[in-house]
């Protein structure tokens, strides 16, 4: 099983500089020939790479160091720098240091140096001087830089499933996507936010997150509250998913909104659309007409369980999947496909 991972801890270290050489030019007839012991090659860096093939910080491992610099040689040689060691990370990941975002990485390709490798010291040649014709000082080569990063993933996940426990969120996305999230007849079933990819016939996926379950107050980090929460800032859109087998279940909605908006402001504004789960039973049915009067989206009435009016949700999911590309594209920029 490959479990999706949103958070890791790093320690980097950079290469070490090759050390200086240190030797004497030395030939038949040219006894005192000076110095000749290069300087020594630089340590690799350590490098963050943003991929839009990694979709998770499962394959990220909790140390790495950069290559060392080799040591210069004799006959004023100099030594090979080390090579970058480069860590593949997905789109979207928040790199931080002591609490502090030190990089955000956010298009695919954008590269960060974790730590720097170290310098590589100076041969023997590099000290001779008119004062001194045959110096035998050389200098070892600078550790590489050490940093202990913590390594953030928001999910960047075309659409995000917004719903409170047991609104069938994680049944919904079984539905439509080839992802395997949990089902339980309990709350808190999804404990780790799962994607699921929406294939179109014209070969266009659209990436759809199932965010864990969100409770009153989870902008104060009541249950799983603000762990999940960031992974709804860079969905393009919102699914919000409803019970409607509830009474009042507009309300959920509101409560659903307000914690968006007090988590971030302006984020419940994002293009959206309501979600009517359970039409299947008796009193959802009675339940649709007056969630319609009381919400001003568009209310889309299915089953997950049973897979009715599923074909409608898929459609409008498109809609506002190419609403999105268009909009990027006329800003000029590129829209993130998975």
């Amino acid at each position: 099983t490959r479990y999706f991972v949103d958070r890791r801890k790093v320690r980097v270290v950079g290469g070490q500089g090759g050390g200086g050489g240190h030797s004497f030019y030395s030939e038949p007839r040219k006894v005192f020939g000076g110095p000749d012991g290069g300087n020594g090659g630089d340590g690799g860096h350590v490098i963050l790479k943003a991929d839009q093939q990694m979709k998770s910080l499962s394959s990220v491992f909790p140390f790495y160091q950069g290559f060392h610099g080799e040591r210069g040689g004799s006959k004023n040689c100099y030594g090979a720098n080390g090579a970058h060691m480069y860590v593949k990370v997905p789109v979207g990941t928040l790199v931080k240091e002591d609490g502090r975002v030190v990089a955000d990485l956010t298009q695919h390709g954008e590269e960060y140096v974790a730590a720097y490798g170290g310098a590589g010291g100076k041969g023997n040649r590099f000290f001779l001087s008119n004062e001194n014709r045959a110096p035998t000082l050389f200098t070892p080569g600078e550790p590489g830089q050490e940093r202990v990063l913590h390594l953030e993933l928001k999910t960047t996940a075309h659409a995000g499933l917004v719903g409170f426990p047991n609104a069938g969120k994680s049944s919904l996305l079984r539905a439509i996507s080839r992802a395997k999230p949990a089902v339980a007849a309990y709350p808190f079933t999804t404990l780790n936010p799962y994607v699921g990819i929406v294939h179109y016939q014209d070969y266009e996926q659209v990436a759809v997150a199932d965010i864990p379950g969100l409770i009153k107050g989870a902008h104060r980090s009541r249950g799983l509250g603000m762990a999940f929460l960031k992974h709804i800032e860079r969905c393009r859109f919102l699914l919000y998913v409803v019970d409607l087998s509830v009474p009042q279940p507009w309300i959920q909605l509101q409560d659903l909104k307000y914690e968006l908006e007090e988590y971030e402001k302006g984020l419940s504004g994002k293009p959206c659309v309501v979600i009517g789960n359970k039409i299947d039973l008796a009193q959802s049915r009675i339940n649709l007409p007056l969630l319609r009067e009381q919400v001003a989206e568009r209310v889309i009435a299915l089953s997950a369980l049973t897979g009715d009016n599923l074909e409608e949700l898929l459609l409008h999911l498109r809609e506002l999947y190419d609403t999105y590309v268009k909009t990027e594209q006329s800003r000029g920029q590129s829209p993130v496909k998975w």
